[in-house]
């Protein structure tokens, strides 16, 4: 079990990581989810121990290994870039971390040729790195990793050099190796989709701060504050200021939407409402669906989704529509909002009820 106590990391004026508490389980997967300098290497970083923190305290298995030389620890990190050794076949890359810690050639030998089978390297074994391609490349480092039978495996973003195809190779993949590992993994991403892929526990990070820790599924149903639901929406969080008045989200003095069940114990007053993206529609997606009629900015086409941008008085939303929908611009358009994700978040940005449906 990792334990990260009150930890902080403060460099001249700036704060890097404010005081920080967290327990990752072994046998965990654990996803860092944030925007660029957010904190997630510079956490990572502490728990590897290639920092000490400024204040606090890092536990491992009941130990305080604060200060402790990341040599020392049972640590394995992979990283955006392809580290491997160009000179060295990826049987022998794969063997390095091994062949320091002194086993014997059966060992090796097993071990290797177990982890290129997991990550499909084995026909590849004799081969350099600069021989294969970027997703291999990755794959080796990662099963150099996975050889060294560390305690706690970190993933600083390791798929984000990757081109499309071969990144959603791999987060199919990932989590089947991971529960074939006792280690604890910390993955950290800037994306939503790919946390929601990966499951597990995730901590939403914002300016150094953990916002919120949890089951994967249940952050993103349910956040703890805007800042969180904001962290974890992808294409951006739609939202409205609204005034709830009775049965109805007043905008302006006028009724724009009804308010559902799960909001009805709401006190009357302003709030802040809240849906994702794909909460949002050209057709109806259920009996509680709200229409509204709004003005579109842009269509963009993404493969097999439509981002489409609208207006609704004088706020900005994003739809994410499946299917290809080239929308022209300045049209009007009915658009559909499914009520029973609605989130309500108060003046002091904290959650105030829980979306009715459970379902993403």
């Amino acid at each position: 079990m990792l334990e990260l106590r009150n930890i902080t990391k403060v460099a001249g004026a700036e704060t890097h990581i404010h005081p920080t508490n967290l327990v990752l389980e072994r046998g965990s997967l654990n996803v860092l989810l944030g925007p660029t300098l957010s904190g997630k290497t510079s956490l990572m970083r502490l728990m590897a121990g290639l920092d000490k923190p400024t204040s606090g305290s890092v536990w491992f298995d009941g130990k305080d290994v604060t200060g402790v030389r990341v040599q020392d620890r049972g640590v394995a990190m992979v990283y955006q870039q392809f580290i491997n050794y160009p000179a060295m076949t990826v049987y022998e890359n794969i063997a390095s971390p091994m062949r320091i810690k002194g086993a014997d050639a059966a060992t090796i030998d097993r071990e290797v040729r177990k982890a290129a089978e997991l990550l499909k390297l084995t026909p590849y074994l004799d081969r350099t790195p600069l021989n294969l391609s970027g997703g291999q490349q990755q794959r080796t480092a990662l099963a150099r990793a996975i050889v060294k039978n560390a305690s706690l495996v970190l993933l600083d973003e390791p798929l984000a050099n990757l081109d499309y195809k071969l990144r959603e190779e791999l987060r199919l993949e990932l989590p089947k190796i991971f529960s074939a590992s006792g280690a604890i993994f910390v993955y950290a991403t800037t994306e939503p989709s790919e946390a929601l892929l990966l499951g597990g526990n995730t901590a939403t990070l914002s300016e150094g701060r953990i916002t919120q820790f949890g089951r994967t599924i249940d952050v993103y149903r349910r956040p703890n504050d805007l800042l969180t639901a904001r962290t974890f929406a992808d294409p951006p969080l739609n939202t409205m200021q609204v005034v709830k008045t009775g049965g109805h989200f007043e905008l302006g003095g006028k009724p724009v939407l009804p308010v559902p069940a799960h909001l009805s114990a709401l006190p009357d007053g302003p709030c802040t409402i809240a849906f994702q993206p794909h909460h949002l529609s050209l057709s109806s997606q259920s009996p509680t669906s709200a229409s509204l009629q709004a003005r579109t900015a842009i269509s963009e086409i993404a493969g097999s989704e439509s981002f489409i941008h609208i207006e609704f008085e004088g706020t900005r939303w994003v739809m994410l529509a499946p299917g290809i929908h080239d929308i022209e611009p300045d049209a009007v358009v009915t658009v559909h909002v499914d009520t029973r994700h609605l989130m309500a978040f108060g003046a002091d940005g904290r959650a105030m009820a829980e979306p009715a449906a459970a379902a993403a």
